[in-house]
């Protein structure tokens, strides 16, 4: 038997100066949520999520995802590519000062097209708008998409923790 384990990354920015920017292509557009639709938010995160084995939200009810889409500290954009859902990213900031990239992610269709630094530069960029942002945070792991943390770290954030969880034992 072979004990497996995940290693989740804490990485933060601490000023927009650390931002390495990658320009959004021509044929990705990405578009705020102004009307949150908590119903949207569940369909992008399994959309997104379901291949990286997301599953902390896989049991909670339409007033869970409700309240959290609709709070004044929570925010949402979706980017397309050619009509269709290339990625989204949510934004929440429960304190007023820390922005954390909630989700980030690309559809599968949209993987392996270039999106994926333009997209976090989005995010990032996005939170550093966010009016009273004074840091970025993001979290990520080992069962996440291989290029995440990279991505991650070339765009400017550093990793300012890491935590190794046992996943369970595989037989072999």
């Amino acid at each position: 038997m072979i004990a497996s384990n995940v290693t989740t990354f804490f990485l933060e920015m601490k000023s927009v100066h650390e931002l390495n920017s990658k320009l959004l292509p021509d044929t990705l557009s990405v578009v705020e949520c102004e009307e949150p639709q908590y119903q949207l938010n569940r369909f992008l995160y399994q959309l997104v999520g379901a291949d990286w084995e997301w599953g902390d939200r896989d049991s909670w009810i339409d007033g869970q995802w409700q309240e959290l889409v609709e709070s004044d500290c929570h925010r949402t954009w979706v980017a397309y590519y050619r009509g269709s859902i290339a990625g989204y990213y949510e934004l929440y900031r429960p304190d007023g000062v820390n922005t954390e990239i909630l989700y980030f992610g690309l559809a599968p269709g949209a993987i392996g097209k270039g999106f994926g630094g333009p997209l976090l530069s989005h995010a990032i960029k996005s939170a550093w708008d966010w009016s009273g942002t004074q840091r970025v945070w993001v979290h990520t792991c080992t069962l996440d998409h291989p290029n995440a943390l990279a991505n991650y770290l070339a765009r400017g954030f550093e990793i300012y923790r890491e935590e190794v969880t046992p996943t369970g034992q595989e037989s072999d």
